[in-house]
């Protein structure tokens, strides 16, 4: 568990800075190829790891005292220790988040490559999950490592056979896609991203093509729920875009931890 809490400091790092570093890269390359980089501007080293960590209100500097999880937040009461800004609720959430899971995962899996595993899938799904709402974004730098990471954890059979994680894979893609062109077909709009699609084959790559339809119901129902509660308390208009995202997140979670022990109950009561 304390090692999820570090991790998630550090999540937190990559949820803020990655699409902005996405961004920063995707303007140099446009510039390059319209002709504009013919004289480059000095800026600032932007990174996962520098610069250092500061409040977006004054600069302050974070130190290494304020950057404890969860117990900074707590000590600060949520507020720039310089100017007072409120610290946004998001920070510890992602820290407890990730070290709730990470204990989990250990107690669920026991010490292994399983437990290893499960961490590094829990990772990347709360920092794409938390991207994916920011931005409506999925990085294919996270995505696409994630999968080439459950077929290498599968190639030693952690948590299923590497036959059933490339069909995952591949059959991951295809159904999101398919059903991304049916619905642009029949309506000429876009239904979903492309990293949905990823995410999805990320997904099966780990856990194999057999948890699929479960982590697609359970995406699909944690998106029905959380879409009518936000219509309904928030009062969201039914045209306001949802990320899909955070949900294949839930889904995919669930199902590594629990589908095996879900489809057993299934089948019993069928």
């Amino acid at each position: 568990m304390l090692l999820g809490l570090v991790v998630g400091s550090f999540l937190n790092v990559v949820i803020h800075r990655l699409p902005k570093m996405l961004e920063r890269q995707w303007r140099a390359e446009c510039a390059e190829l319209t002709g504009e980089a013919a004289q480059p501007v000095e800026v600032e080293a932007f990174n996962l790891v520098v610069p250092r960590s500061r409040c977006p209100s004054c600069g302050h500097g974070i130190t290494a005292i304020e950057n404890i999880p969860l117990l900074s937040y707590a000590a600060l009461r949520g507020r720039c220790s310089s100017c007072g800004a409120r610290i946004s609720l998001r920070y510890p959430l992602v820290e407890a988040l990730s070290g709730f899971l990470c204990g989990y995962a250990a107690w669920r899996f026991g010490l292994g490559a399983a437990a290893l595993g499960a961490f590094i899938f829990t990772w990347a799904m709360i920092a794409l999950a938390f991207i994916d709402l920011d931005t409506f974004y999925l990085p294919d730098s996270v995505t696409l490592l994630l999968l080439w990471a459950g077929l290498l954890f599968n190639l030693f059979r952690v948590f299923t056979d590497l036959e059933s994680a490339v069909i995952g894979a591949v059959a991951g893609y295809l159904a999101l896609w398919s059903v991304f062109w049916a619905y642009k077909l029949a309506t000429g709009k876009e239904g979903m991203g492309y990293g949905d699609f990823k995410l999805l084959a990320a997904i099966g790559a780990w856990l194999g093509w057999k948890m699929l339809p479960l982590a697609i119901l359970l995406a699909s129902c944690a998106g029905a729920v959380i879409g009518i509660a936000l219509i309904v308390f928030a009062r969201r208009g039914r045209d306001t875009p949802i990320p899909f995202g955070p949900y294949l997140a839930i889904g995919g979670l669930v199902a590594m931890f629990h589908g095996e022990g879900i489809a057993r109950q299934y089948l019993g009561f069928s």
